[in-house]
């Protein structure tokens, strides 16, 4: 297994970017790729190039008590890691960003969403790119690993572990350090056990609409509890909080969002699933589908103007994307044949879809009816919306 995946369209992306604006960032979870891939548009730069890593202690003092002397006379590309632990930089960064004799670029590198950066009173809004840095996609790894990326997970060094033990062993690691060290780094009151009890519970409602308040019955805690919660893993790009698309059809709709853990195999391993065939006997088989092939489709096509459409009658789209002023819409099946359903056909006149997929496991891609295809995970980078 080669220990090394070429992830060429994030790199020709954040080139672009660094060409085009005074500052890009690149957002994704920890571990996930940030720090090889803005080593990777070093190594591309023409000149010289800076890097400022926030995890360590020195760097981090030193850009704290001199930030505008030590931004304003770089020169070059400047790389700051984990950039969510000094939310001060933002302010420093805006009046840099405009200097007429600047003299560098700024890649940035951070693991939280802006949302949950406290104390930044200046954005840098207009001045800015974001390149979102997912797990590896189907087309990184290739589609004969579809089943090795669906159980394992897109993290590289989970992908990468020699053994079902190492996969293991690196996702207790992981785990462990993002509750008690990553979450108490932004800021956050939350126990660390509280969190976890969380994350787990929160693996079984998998793929489901979002209920506050059965969640913190689960757990004792308040509603308002469980939605800070929700919203910390959410920006820390450990879940996706999928918004519900409603307009004024006449029906009653779901207008609460469903949420999924993003990377499958950390959802497996908090269900205690470790191969193909405890996934295949596991309940939450075909939620665990579901997941993984809307992770992949959104890795393929983005994830901007992304919606799951469903009515209180139980007419349901699992994910609704708007592309080029069309709509079009995508069913997840785990199963061998997919067929077509009442639903599809209730949703396809409902939102006026241009056409519905149904994606599932197989080889082979064949119309279902004249407006729904089933289609191979493995082709979903080959659709042109």
């Amino acid at each position: 297994m080669q220990q090394s995946i070429p992830r060429s369209i994030l790199l020709s992306e954040a080139v672009s970017g660094i060409e085009e604006a005074p500052t890009v960032a690149l957002l994704g979870a920890r571990q996930v790729g940030k720090t090889t891939l803005a080593r990777q548009v070093a190594e591309a730069w023409p000149g010289q190039s800076t890097v400022f890593d926030l995890e360590v202690p020195a760097v981090r003092e030193a850009l704290s008590q001199t930030p505008e002397i030590l931004l304003r006379n770089s020169e070059g590309l400047v790389v700051i890691d984990e950039v969510q632990r000094l939310p001060a930089l933002f302010q420093v960064l805006r009046p840099v960003c405009d200097d007429p004799n600047r003299k560098a670029v700024f890649l940035l590198l951070g693991s939280a969403s802006w949302d949950l950066i406290q104390g930044i009173s200046e954005t840098l809004a207009g001045r800015i790119l974001f390149v979102d840095v997912g797990g590896f996609s189907l087309a990184e790894v290739g589609s004969e690993h579809q089943d090795r990326l669906w159980i394992r997970g897109g993290f590289p060094r989970a992908w990468l572990a020699r053994s079902t033990a190492a996969w293991k062993r690196w996702m207790q690691s992981f785990s462990r350090t993002f509750l008690e060290r990553d979450i108490p780094g932004l800021g956050s009151k939350v126990s660390p056990e509280a969190l976890g009890r969380f994350w787990r519970m929160l693996a079984h409602y998998h793929g489901q609409t979002w209920n506050a308040a059965e969640l913190g019955r689960s757990m004792d805690v308040s509603a308002t509890a469980v939605n800070h919660y929700r919203d910390l893993l959410a920006g820390t790009f450990m879940i996706r909080v999928l918004p519900p698309w409603f307009e004024n059809l006449g029906k009653r709709m779901v207008k609460s969002p469903k949420v999924y853990l993003r990377d499958s195999g950390i959802l497996h391993f908090l269900l205690g699933i470790e191969d193909m065939a405890e996934l295949a006997m596991h309940p939450r088989y075909g939620a665990s589908w579901e997941g993984f092939a809307l992770e992949q489709t959104l890795l393929a096509h983005g994830q901007d103007q992304a919606y799951f459409y469903a009515t209180q009658r139980g007419a349901e789209l699992d994910l609704l994307l708007l592309r080029r002023g069309k709509r079009w819409g995508f069913e997840f099946k785990c199963t061998d044949a997919p067929r077509t359903t009442k639903s599809m056909r209730i949703v396809i006149d409902d939102l006026g879809l241009e056409h519905l997929w149904v994606i599932y496991p197989g080889d082979l891609e064949y119309p279902l009816a004249q407006d729904i295809t089933a289609l191979p995970l493995k082709k979903i980078g080959d659709l042109a919306l």
